[in-house]
């Protein structure tokens, strides 16, 4: 599998670096506040697609830009492009392109490869998590003492709510909280270890699935049921280090 996906990232990656930094205005177009889409996040689709078709013509894929192939076996490949394209138009160096596979209701196997910042995770059910090649320990016991946790909050859920995600984050559980804007990022520090955990509030299934298998294979845990999550939901979750996901399980709920 990875003998196809990394190639096929790094492809991506080199197309958006084509476009990174020389992007027009007429190239840039919004979905809606705060959420754009340029020729490169189409572009770069469109090339993914083309691989995955290719090599496993039998399965789905959904793609953000609006990518949409049906399969006939139970696997879904998703894909965010360029995710962070907000950092990607201001010329900042926190985006990636993102793969995941979903099959039978889980995600299993991803891969994101965030070339401005020289960056390639990958790994899932049965592939040891590697970054750059390398093979990632397990994820470290929480240290209350030192906790940071990254945020991620759409504009799909209610101002109060992301409100109170924050509120809760820094009066009730007193920890730090990151916000990159690049959910790929996020969790790829979450992998590594910078962050302790990760709060989605609004993310859609391309934001998460590349990471999340990588995640768990790592020890995370999580407050989101896949099993019981359409693909097309606006999702809501704590995904991190366990104790940490315990103490904050709340956030992962429709009330914070």
């Amino acid at each position: 599998m990875f003998d196809v996906l990394t190639p096929l990232a790094h492809a991506a990656g080199d197309l958006a670096l084509s476009h990174f930094g020389t992007l027009s205005q007429a190239a840039i177009s919004a979905k809606g506040p705060l959420d754009l889409v340029t020729e490169a996040d189409r572009a770069v689709e469109a090339l993914i697609i083309k691989g995955l078709r290719a090599a496993f013509p039998q399965d789905g894929i959904l793609g953000e830009e609006g990518g949409r192939t049906a399969g006939t076996s139970d696997r879904v490949w998703v894909i965010d492009p360029i995710d962070g394209t907000i950092n990607f138009v201001r010329g900042g160096t926190q985006w990636a392109v993102s793969i995941g596979l979903w099959q039978a209701g889980v995600p299993v196997a991803g891969i994101i490869h965030a070339p401005a910042l020289g960056l390639t995770l990958a790994g899932g059910a049965g592939h040891p998590p590697r970054l750059n090649g390398r093979i990632l320990p397990p994820l470290t016991p929480y240290l209350p003492d030192r906790a940071v946790v990254g945020v991620a909050l759409g504009r799909a859920m209610p101002v109060a709510d992301r409100i109170g995600i924050l509120r809760y984050l820094t009066e009730d559980a007193g920890v730090l909280f990151r916000c990159c804007n690049a959910s790929t990022i996020a969790l790829l520090d979450l992998a590594t270890g910078e962050v302790d955990a990760h709060v989605g509030c609004g993310e859609s299934a391309w934001d998460v699935m590349a990471a999340w298998p990588i995640l768990v294979a790592l020890g995370a845990t999580s407050t989101l049921d896949w099993q019981q999550t359409p693909l097309d939901a606006k999702l809501r979750y704590v995904i991190g280090k366990p104790a940490l996901v315990e103490a904050i399980a709340s956030l992962g709920r429709a009330a914070a």
